[in-house]
Order: C-alpha cells, then structure tokens, then sequence
C-alpha cells in the first residue's frame, strides 16, 4: 500500500478547476517529483494534502487513515510536514529558535505544567538539544545562534529543511526548494535531501522546476497540466513522453 494515496481528487474554485479527478500513490521511502507548467495545480495539491484547502470531490489515504477526517491542525501530529515556496522563517529569531518551532507538536507541555513549570526546563534542553543535533548534520551549527535576517537564501532554505524535521515527520513535501538557489547550491540541495531521506527513512513529495535537479532526484514522476495528469512513471519515461514536452514546449508549429 501506497504511503499517501491520492484518488479521484478534484478541485474547483467557483468555474476554475485547479485538479481533476487526480489519482497517483507515493510509496513509502520514496522520492515522488510532482512537475508540470505555472498554474498546472502543483501547490494546490499540496494544500489539500496539507488540508489547507478541501476537494470538491475524491479520497485522500495516508498510512492507511483518511486524511480528509482530520483538521489542519492534526496533519503534523500524523508525521506530514511541508515547506514553502516563499520562506516562512521569523527573521529575528535565532536559527535554532525558528528549528525548535518544528517540533511543536511534539511538545508535552500544557496550561498546568507550564503554570508550574513542571519539566519545562527538561523539555526545552532536549529540543535544543535536537535542533543543534540536526543543524549539525546540516552543517549549520556554526549559525545556530545567529539571527536569520541577513543569511544566505541557500541557508535559509537549508534551515527551512531542519525545521521540518524537528517533527519526526513520515512524509515531507517540499514546494520548490531549489527557487533562487545557484546551480552548485542546486546540486548541493539534491544530495543533502537523498541523504536526509536515507537518513530519516522519509518519503518525499517534491514540487520543483528545476528538471535537472527533479530528474536527478526522483523515483517516480506524475506531470500536471491544468489540473490532470497527463504522465506517470520513472523519469526516464517521463522526460521523453510526448505530452510532457508539448506541455512544457508548446505543440509544434
């Protein structure tokens, strides 16, 4: 069984439909490249998935739960984590700060025990703790008490990656991490989330339009156009199929 099984998903704003009738499934310890040309429906899907948005029709499986029963503020707790295509990072706050902010969902502190500040102590050194640990593995415990504002945008996106992890998720989805990001930097990123895969047994859902980097990356590949799928398969199927050329191309003359 597919680890998040997408099935029959569709969504429509009024006239304009965003996804139709979208089904794929991502396996578990997988990496999945979502792709496909501006307004193809790509964040869309991620937003349903995150339950920002609710589909017009069809099912939404993941680890064998109905995703779609369950409130935004749950799809954390059940190991699904996102980032963003702009960076979501409070600028002032120290880099470990903003990674500690992962891990919120997992905070066993509540109105009574912080009242008396019963463990609260304990539990703020084992976060630190944590994110220091990841930022090390990021090699970014040299800025792990220096404010974001002013960092480098490939740092930051990297701390953006570290945040997510904070929560021990199961799956990560990533909107366009490689976005202003110089071709080494572009490198770098692909080998840093195979090795975070690897490293944290995750299952990825990636949205990108860097095609090297989508490519280099992914196990599977589903293509989008105005909200259908239009290709599925590995990438090497994927890159020479004709409807995804002419998607990205434009038909020929």
């Amino acid at each position: 069984m597919a680890l998040l099984e997408v099935q029959d998903i569709s969504v429509r704003f009024g006239g304009i439909v965003a996804l139709s009738e979208l089904s794929f499934g991502i396996e578990q310890g997988s990496i999945c490249g979502l792709i496909g040309p501006n307004g193809a429906g790509k964040t869309t899907l991620f937003n349903v998935v995150s339950r920002i948005y609710d589909p017009t029709t069809g099912r939404l499986t993941f680890d064998g739960d109905d995703l779609l029963r369950h409130q935004p503020h749950e799809i954390s707790r059940l190991g699904i984590f996102r980032t963003f295509q702009n960076l979501a990072l409070w600028p002032r706050m120290t880099v470990i700060e903003n990674v500690k902010a992962g891990a919120h969902t997992a905070a066993k502190q509540n109105m009574f025990t912080s009242m008396f500040d019963l463990g609260r102590r304990r539990e703020e050194k084992q976060l630190e703790l944590k994110a220091y640990e990841i930022l090390a593995e990021m090699g970014l415990h040299e800025v792990a008490y220096v404010p974001c504002a002013g960092l480098p945008y490939g740092t930051l996106k990297r701390i953006e990656l570290a945040r997510a992890l904070m929560g021990d998720p199961k799956l990560l989805m990533l909107d366009e991490p490689a976005t202003g990001l110089t071709h080494s930097e572009v490198d770098k990123l692909a080998d840093l989330i195979r090795d975070l895969r690897d490293r944290y047994d995750l299952t990825v859902l990636l949205v990108e339009h860097h095609m090297g980097m989508v490519m280099k990356l992914s196990e599977h590949i589903v293509v989008l156009d105005f909200g259908r799928k239009i290709a599925e398969g590995p990438p090497s199927t994927v890159q020479e199929d004709p409807a995804v050329i002419e998607a990205y191309l434009g038909a020929p003359a």
